[in-house]
Order: C-alpha cells, then sequence, then structure tokens
C-alpha cells in the first residue's frame, strides 16, 4: 500500500531497462519502496539493472515481458500481480525509431507503432484491470510532448505518442473513482544514451528530472506532468499555431 504521501511501497516497471523506469525506481528506493518489479525482455542489461537495484536494499525481481507479443500479456503480468499487491505500475517501455529511415520501411514504422500505442495499449489495460481488481494503484504512462502536435521530423513516433496520450486519458477517465490514479508523464526531448550529442535542443530534461516529477506528480496525485514544466505552455501555443505556420518553423 501506498503512504501517506502516495509514494509506493512495491513498483512494476514496464520496460526494466529504461533509463526513465531506472531513475524512478532509484529515486522511489530512496524513498520506500522496498519491492520493485522489472519486465523486460530477457538480457544481461535486465539482470544488471536488477543487481543495481538490490544494491541499494530493495528486494528486485524480473519477468520475461515482451510489449510486441500482446497474447502474452495476461499470462505475464498476472503472474506478477499474484505474487503480492502492486502499488504503482511505470510503463515505460517505447521505441523512438529512425524517422528518415521508417519512412522508407513501412515495416519499421509498424515495429514503432505496435511498441509505442498497440504493446502499451494490451499492458495498460491488463495492469488497469489488475490494479482494479485489487482496489487502489497507480498507472504512470510515459508519453512525451512529440505526441502533443506531429512534426515533419518524427510523426511516426508523435503519432504513436498521441495516440498512446489519448488512450491514457481514457483510460484515467475511465477509472476514476475506483481507487487506481492514472498519470500521464509528458517529457520534452530526454537526454540519454541513445540521444546524448553535442547539440541539445531546447527543454531537453533527464531521466533524473522525469524521475523527480513523477515523484513530485504521485504526491500531488496529478493526472499530467510535464518535465519541464515550462513545456505546457509551449505546447499549448503551439498545438493553435496555424499550420502553415507551423510547418516552417525551426523544430
Amino acid at each position: 500500500m501506498k503512504d501517506a504521501n502516495g509514494l509506493p511501497q512495491s513498483l512494476l516497471v514496464l520496460g526494466g531497462t529504461s533509463e526513465i523506469g531506472l531513475a524512478t525506481a532509484r529515486r522511489l528506493i530512496a524513498r520506500r519502496t522496498r519491492t520493485v518489479w522489472l519486465a523486460g525482455r530477457p538480457s544481461p542489461a535486465l539482470e544488471r539493472a536488477a543487481e543495481d537495484l538490490r544494491a541499494l536494499g530493495a528486494d528486485v525481481r524480473t519477468a520475461a515481458f515482451d510489449a510486441l507479443d500482446p497474447e502474452s500479456h495476461e499470462t505475464v503480468l498476472g503472474k506478477v500481480f499474484a505474487e503480492g499487491g502492486i502499488d504503482m505500475v511505470l510503463l515505460a517501455f517505447g521505441m523512438l525509431g529512425d524517422q528518415a529511415h521508417d519512412e522508407r520501411e513501412p515495416v519499421n514504422a509498424v515495429r514503432v507503432a505496435q511498441t509505442n500505442y498497440t504493446g502499451a495499449v494490451s499492458a495498460g489495460l491488463v495492469c488497469a484491470r489488475a490494479l482494479q481488481a485489487q482496489g487502489h494503484g497507480s498507472l504512470v504512462v510515459l508519453s512525451s510532448v512529440a505526441g502533443e502536435r506531429a512534426r515533419r521530423a518524427d510523426f511516426i513516433y508523435g503519432s504513436s505518442k498521441a495516440g498512446l496520450d489519448a488512450f491514457a486519458q481514457g483510460l484515467g477517465d475511465a477509472l476514476y473513482g475506483t481507487g487506481v490514479h492514472v498519470m500521464i508523464v509528458r517529457p520534452g526531448v530526454v537526454r540519454s544514451r541513445r540521444t546524448a550529442g553535442p547539440a541539445q535542443a531546447p527543454f531537453t530534461t533527464t531521466p533524473e528530472a522525469v524521475a523527480t516529477a513523477i515523484e513530485l506528480g504521485l504526491r500531488r496525485r496529478s493526472e499530467t506532468v510535464w518535465v519541464p514544466g515550462a513545456l505546457r505552455l509551449l505546447m499549448s501555443a503551439l498545438r493553435h499555431t496555424p499550420r502553415a505556420v507551423f510547418r516552417r518553423l525551426p523544430i
């Protein structure tokens, strides 16, 4: 069960090697989380992540989870919940893709969409039902500002995140009043091993900053969290920018 501040004792990270997921786990372990499940494709990286979190004092377990195999989700995640209550599920898996390449290879574009949207719908619904059955818990969904409005530079990824964001909003409404809290997190560009480079986009953030925002959102029981917070106003303006102007912006 959560404490008076809304922080979980037990955490399930879907996308067990996600940098944001692991940064969030570390932060929550430093507060009070004692049981962590890392769900992802079996790999040395997943086992290393588990060992790193165990060194912080948590009971860490792994589960073989593949976002692209939705038929297995009910069985795999059902076993996790059967081991004991889960106070928080962090849906942290996703694919950035390569826009220029994926436009020429539709199969790759479909893989991005299936991972970021279809896989998330499946896992999200399975976890939501399990949380509702136990009568409490939070489902935290990592969306992106890229889903707020499609850009030429990343519309394949952005469209998949737009679908995920809309799904999470509707799921939050469906679960309102059941004891289950859905929180959508919309980071800007996250500086990580995949995106590190000499030039950083405006409003670039870090996995640790996203983790901090997630903790604050849990304490406040927020429904939507922007990282950094200034993106809320910026994206509101961009959503209403005329399309002819928007397509000429250097973004």
